[in-house]
């Protein structure tokens, strides 16, 4: 199919059907016409279901916070290492998507058709137009508000970019509209776009743009903070007062928060929307191979730093512990928020090998940190690989909407403590944290002085652990330090574990078995079944990319000596290099 390489880079010249990339303009009338499609709800229907292809995959989700502070992984990502990173290897600059959806907006015309059914579709249209344009505005900043299928030769394709600020606008206002004419009822599938639906995305969107504009004060756009966090927290609150979801705790403190991830089927309690997968028609997704593999993935493993922010269960910060700054892994794991056990491998986790079941610790043929993440792979060893994941993934659930509303109405100085009650306590109350479960008046200093020395507000600060915490790899990270003008946080080394001694293995699951040894010179009576690590300061091709910190002892520390550097520019993406010389109006991002 041939591309329009001009404003857009890549805009096609079709309209999709949902079976492919049909071109809706050029058919023949006496095969397919725009009859056959906008003349009935089917055809309206068989149509808007191409709309779906906009939503996030499943990849996209589980591996979505491979770039991300807490993450470690293979290599520094090319985005922040100096040097690295140019308009060659951007992308992204991508719209198909939209034309396809403004040619169904353009012609869903039809007198045959009533009103209301035309409102209900044109709705669904304009809820993914509002979500395709969130994306481009994260990534690029400004970019073309186009409302109308262009043609070949519309001289519009040669535009420049269009202000933030009239994109923004006119994504809440799709927002608002297909709030207001989606029909009304419920999806048990979850895999559709509902009005609750759409209000917990606006309160996602809302969210990212006042808060982005409140932070990035050089964008001079504070004056319109209030409207967009109002917006978010009033969007957040019609999805809690409709009484539609809850807090999954059907499988107990120690496995519903994991269950939700796991599930073959969305459950449907807290998930509003998500990738359904279907093993009958061979739908399947890969995130055991990309997570359990010492090839294929990243290799992502949380840091120390992170894992210190999960509270103890009595819910007193991790870090008031005496002697916490040299705990071993089996002590630093022990009577922690149950999200920590559901989220990482650690105490008596197992998996299933051909039916046996067998002690799973952290594999060092995996993590860099010990801190080896379980929460998107089922636990049977069969789907580690290839794509054979059954479980479905979640893009929007309950628990965002009440973090969203939270966050919302603390930035606006209106949080209370039934706000309290109703998002941050009952999202710890599910985690099996029993105690210190009212609304904080003091600041936790590790959390301020690690993260964000630049807020004093002790609730802001327990809202923003609660959302690294619950949403941790559900790949929100990246962007919420973007609007929280965080970049610095990427900076930061990527640790593990603390190692006690050298040459003294380690039982991580406590199962009698030792699991893993570090040294700097190999031990000759190695220990059968123990994985060595080797950690001193030089291997044979250079620097060590893996060390413990005080040398024979301390926590591990992963690619030190590779530099990463955050500058303004990384804020935003910049446009690719061919899209714009294809159109050299579009500029150029600062920095790039």
């Amino acid at each position: 199919m041939k591309n329009i390489q001009k404003l857009f880079g890549s805009i096609a010249l079709v309209g999709f059907l949902a079976t492919g990339c049909a071109e809706l303009d050029q058919y023949p009338e006496a095969t397919t016409s725009k009859s056959a499609v906008f003349n009935s709800e089917n055809g309206l229907n068989l149509y808007a279901n191409s709309f779906y292809n906009g939503l996030p995959t499943a990849r996209d989700i589980h591996s979505g916070d491979e770039m991300a502070d807490y993450a470690a992984r293979t290599q520094v990502p090319d985005f922040i290492r100096p040097g690295n990173y140019n308009p060659s290897q951007s992308s992204g600059w991508n719209w198909e998507a939209l034309r396809n959806i403004n040619y169904f907006l353009e012609n869903n015309t039809s007198e045959e058709v009533s009103q209301e059914t035309k409102n209900h579709f044109n709705a669904i249209a304009r809820f993914f137009r509002a979500f395709f344009y969130y994306e481009k505005v994260k990534r690029f900043g400004d970019v073309p508000w186009i409302s109308s299928p262009m043609n070949v030769d519309d001289p519009a394709l040669y535009n420049g970019r269009d202000p933030r600020t009239l994109v923004m606008d006119s994504v809440l206002a799709d927002l608002d509209y297909a709030i207001a004419n989606i029909r009304e009822g419920e999806d048990e599938s979850r895999s559709l776009i509902t009005k609750n639906v759409v209000l917990g995305i606006k309160s996602r969107i809302c969210l990212f743009e006042g808060t982005f504009r409140k932070y990035h004060e050089d964008y001079e756009l504070t004056g319109s903070v209030i409207k967009w966090l109002s917006e978010a927290a009033s969007a957040a609150k019609q999805v809690m007062d409709n009484g539609d979801f809850s807090l999954y705790k059907g499988d107990g403190e120690d496995f519903s928060y994991r269950s939700l991830f796991i599930s073959e089927k969305p459950v449907t309690q807290e998930i509003m929307l998500a990738v359904v997968i279907d093993p009958s028609l061979s739908v399947f997704h890969d995130a055991n191979w990309w997570w359990t593999s010492s090839t294929y993935g990243a290799r992502v493993s949380l840091t120390r730093d992170f894992i210190r922010t999960y509270l103890n269960e009595n819910g007193t910060p991790f870090t008031e512990l005496s002697g916490h700054e040299t705990m071993t892994f089996m002590e630093e794991t022990q009577n922690r928020d149950k999200r920590l056990q559901q989220t990482i491998r650690m105490g008596d986790y197992t998996r299933t090998n051909a039916g046996t079941v067998v002690p799973a610790p952290p594999i060092f043929s995996y993590t860099y940190t010990g801190y080896q993440p379980i929460k998107w792979t089922l636990d049977d060893m069969y789907f580690d690989g290839g794509s054979r994941n059954t479980n479905s993934v979640s893009i929007l659930r309950y628990a965002e909407v009440l973090l969203n509303y939270a966050e919302a109405r603390a930035e606006l100085g209106e949080f209370t403590e039934a706000d309290w009650l109703l998002t941050i306590r009952a999202l710890r109350e599910r985690a099996g944290i029993t105690g210190n479960l009212g609304m904080p008046t003091m600041i936790d200093p590790y959390l301020q002085e690690t993260y964000f020395p630049d807020i004093t507000d002790p609730v802001l600060l327990e809202i923003r652990r609660e959302r690294g915490i619950e949403l941790v790899f559900e790949g929100f990270r990246f962007y919420d330090i973007v609007r929280w003008d965080k970049g610095e946080l990427m900076e930061m080394p990527w640790n593990g574990f603390y190692v006690p001694a050298l040459d003294t293995p380690l039982d991580l699951n406590e199962d009698g078995i030792f699991d893993v040894a570090f040294y700097t010179q190999l031990p000759a009576n190695q220990v059968d079944g123990v994985t060595y690590i080797n950690v001193s300061e030089n291997i044979d091709s250079g620097i060590n990319p893996q060390q413990l910190d005080e040398g024979n002892k301390g926590e591990i520390h992963w690619l030190d000596h590779q530099p990463r550097e955050w500058e303004e520019k990384n804020y935003l993406y910049p446009i690719p290099e061919n899209d714009l010389l294809m159109n050299p109006a579009l500029g150029q991002n600062p920095g790039w």
